[in-house]
């Protein structure tokens, strides 16, 4: 079977010793490691770049599935037990583990690791703060005291990377960042690990019950309220009746499950709606599908979407954040309003009755995703600013990240 691009491998254990090298240790600071875009390119970012930089982790909430697997592996992992509103504890608890793990960079993954970053930073030596924002809460908009406290905590040799423009807009417009001082590096993927003939697509159809006359529209997201799966299910009960083998199959858990179970039923659903609970082998549910569903409220730059098209899959999606700026509606897949059930099962209807267009769309997003989204590109990105942050010379062609 191939390699699940998602996966911890062996290989990429931490060598012992590592608190005595001489690479510039990186703490990647997020809510929680467990499975999500944000978490996966954190551990993306220290596997991949082990030749140059020493990487330890530190969760605000929790540790999560692959918190574990890096301790695992020999990987220091921190958990700060952040309590409820404005804790100073943790910011103390972060500045300890910072200083006694010799941390250069702090790199934050959304505005919440951020903000406990530039605290925490002032009691252990000043340390520089990357914040990378992935995407944005909903409804979001613009709070004039915390625009006040990022031009207090925002310091000339921090740094703020966005994963789309959309995003980068976000961040002028409500968090008062100044445009100049935001850099776009889009999100990436492995696109090659998708370019296999899947062998897994009859597999996994039959670990679900079902067969080839199956039209399998696929979900991959946590199941909170920001994924919006209640509008997925409520769209598949409009394209039931044109569409009777259809199955929507969400990979996922969170805590809207129970929720979304009981609007199954009260849908009567069962028969259509499958939930298959967190998965790692994500590839292989994408081979088995034939279209990938996203209905989300809001979004950053999606790496589902990403795989999605990687693996030559369509998708239909929400025209939210950074969406349209990966997904060339009529072109790579097709694009609704949020929360907009009947609209959205339409565009599943007019994928689920063309093969041809399945075909097609899926063949022009896999174009796409390999010229726009590789990760080899987003790779180098993070690895020049972490050294510009660093205050290291810059390695000479062919020493970037693989």
């Amino acid at each position: 079977m191939k390699t699940d691009p998602h996966s911890i491998h062996p290989q990429d254990r931490v060598p012992q010793g590592v608190a005595r090298d001489s690479r510039p240790t990186i703490c990647q600071l997020v809510h929680t490691l467990n499975v999500g875009g944000a978490e996966i390119l954190a551990r993306e970012f220290a596997l991949r770049s082990t030749a140059d930089f020493r990487f330890v982790f530190a969760c605000l909430d929790e540790v999560g599935e692959m918190g574990n697997q890096l301790q695992s592996l020999g990987y220091p992992v921190a958990v700060l037990q952040r309590r409820p509103g404005f804790d100073l504890r943790c910011i103390r608890r972060l500045a300890r583990f910072c200083r006694e793990q010799r941390v250069g960079l702090i790199h934050a993954h959304q505005y919440g690791p951020f903000f406990y970053a530039e605290l925490a930073s002032r009691l252990a030596r000043g340390i520089p703060v990357l914040l990378t924002e992935h995407g944005r809460d909903y409804p979001d908009y613009r709070r004039p005291k915390r625009v006040f406290a990022n031009r207090w905590l925002l310091r000339r040799r921090d740094r703020v990377v966005a994963v789309g423009e959309n995003v980068r807009e976000a961040l002028v417009n409500f968090e008062g960042i100044s445009r100049d001082r935001i850099e776009v590096v889009y999100n990436g993927i492995n696109v090659e690990s998708y370019a296999a003939p899947q062998p897994d697509r009859f597999a996994v159809r039959r670990e679900l019950g079902l067969d080839d006359s199956h039209l399998v529209v696929l979900q991959v997201a946590r199941l909170n309220r920001l994924k919006d799966h209640a509008t997925a299910i409520r769209a598949m009960a409009q394209v039931a009746s044109e569409f009777p083998a259809a199955r929507l199959v969400l990979v996922g858990d969170g805590e809207e499950r129970p929720a979304l179970e009981a609007l199954v039923a009260t849908l009567r659903l069962q028969k259509m709606v499958l939930f298959t609970g967190m998965r790692i082998d994500v590839p292989r549910f994408l081979a088995a599908a034939d279209v990938l569903l996203l209905t989300s409220i809001s979004e950053g730059i999606p790496l589902t979407l990403l795989e999605a098209m990687a693996g030559s899959l369509p998708c239909v999606s929400t025209a939210v954040g950074g969406v349209p700026e990966v997904i060339v509606d009529g072109q790579t897949g097709l694009l609704a309003p949020a929360g907009d059930a009947a609209e959205i099962a339409r565009q599943l209807g007019k994928l689920l009755s063309d093969a041809d267009m399945r075909r097609r769309m899926g063949a022009a997003g896999r174009e796409r995703a390999q010229a726009q989204f590789g990760d080899r590109t987003m790779h180098q990105s993070y690895h020049r600013i972490f050294n510009e942050m660093l205050g290291r010379p810059l390695p000479t062609a062919g020493t970037t990240p693989r």
